[in-house]
């Protein structure tokens, strides 16, 4: 029998039950008591993975010290494809994962690196792929790029500004015939897919 088939006269008297009250929100106590020691977990587990350049300590007007964490930047574009289908990019130094637990159970966490991941963009069209990534903050002199013919290579690794992002190209390219463009924060890369059994090496990229 359902907790609704019963007379309403019956559910009012048991809602009112010493009984009643106590194992409807006894189970709320303890689910409560289990998310505040799984948050708990995991803020301790937090404070161990974070890498030390995004740890600082700050002096406060009172001689004590207060110790800063940061920056974290976690996000997400969504964009739908000429196949129409949905493509969603994430960027950031943080991203949503799942940890093992007991018997098979996974639970939320974070993975956190130093390096951020750009915002990127990968075009293909007729012969050649564009690849778009937003690196603000960042001079023309510090990006490095890599390119194999399966792979480019973005990085970043300055005091201010760390990116890092390895992004595998859905053709065969040619790194050594590689166009670049770097403008208000915005990095433009044309490489020509390669044609016929021609297989380069892996090499740098020289920004133009």
């Amino acid at each position: 029998m359902a907790w609704d088939d019963f007379p309403e006269w019956f559910r009012k008297r048991m809602r009112r039950t010493p009984f009643f009250r106590s194992w409807f929100f006894g189970d709320l106590d303890e689910i409560m008591r289990n998310m505040e020691e799984m948050m708990e977990r995991e803020f301790r587990e937090f404070k161990t993975r974070v890498p030390r350049d995004l740890v600082r300590e700050r002096k406060l007007p009172d001689g004590s010290t207060m110790r800063e964490w940061g920056p974290f930047v976690y996000g997400y574009s969504m964009t739908v494809g000429p196949d129409g289908k949905p493509r969603i990019r994430e960027f950031g130094n943080v991203k949503p994962s799942r940890k093992p637990e007991a018997l098979g159970f996974t639970r939320p966490s974070l993975d956190i690196k130093e390096e951020r991941e750009p915002l990127v963009d990968v075009i293909s069209a007729n012969g050649e792929i564009k690849v778009v990534a937003e690196l603000p903050g960042v001079e023309k002199k510090d990006i490095k790029l890599h390119g194999t013919e399966d792979a480019l290579t973005i990085s970043v690794n300055t005091p201010n500004r760390k990116y890092y992002k390895e992004i595998t190209m859905p053709a065969k390219i040619d790194p050594k015939k590689a166009k670049t463009a770097y403008k208000s924060g915005v990095l433009e890369v044309t490489i020509p897919k390669i044609k016929g059994e021609e297989k380069p090496r892996g090499e740098p990229i020289e920004l133009e």
